[in-house]
């Protein structure tokens, strides 16, 4: 069907699996509405799909980002972190009363030296003839 346009973009994207996966994303984006960059010339969405990659119009990685995405269920959000100057501010601010009761430890002010600190520390446990 499209022999010549695959043969086409075996140099463009190594690999045929993916290229099949970049071509089909296309293929979807274009039926769904997307502007194509070629000239049709009556031909199928994936025909279409496969020229723009072998003309070079679409770049392969752009391809490979947006289909990452599209297939992304839960997309996390950086969130801005705490500024660490406000947590030693709220710890300066106990009073006597305060330093007599036990401390209790808040996994959200935990730094990341801190954590890497105490992962460092962790002992693997002994092996035992039990099992």
């Amino acid at each position: 069907m499209a022999r010549v346009t695959v043969e086409d973009c075996i140099d463009k994207v190594e690999n045929r699996f993916e290229l099949v996966l970049l071509a089909s994303h296309r293929a979807r984006q274009i039926s769904q509405g997307a502007p194509i960059t070629i000239d049709r010339d009556k031909d199928k969405n994936p025909v279409v799909a496969l020229r723009e990659i072998a003309d070079e119009t679409l770049s392969p990685d752009d391809l490979k980002e947006d289909l990452i995405h599209s297939l992304q269920k839960h997309v996390e959000v950086d969130e801005p972190e705490q500024d660490s100057g406000s947590m030693i501010a709220g710890s300066a601010s106990k009073s006597d009363d305060e330093d007599d009761a036990p401390e209790t430890v808040t996994f959200d002010q935990m730094s990341e030296e801190d954590l890497l600190a105490g992962i460092e520390g962790l002992v693997p446990p002994e092996k035992s003839d039990d099992y």
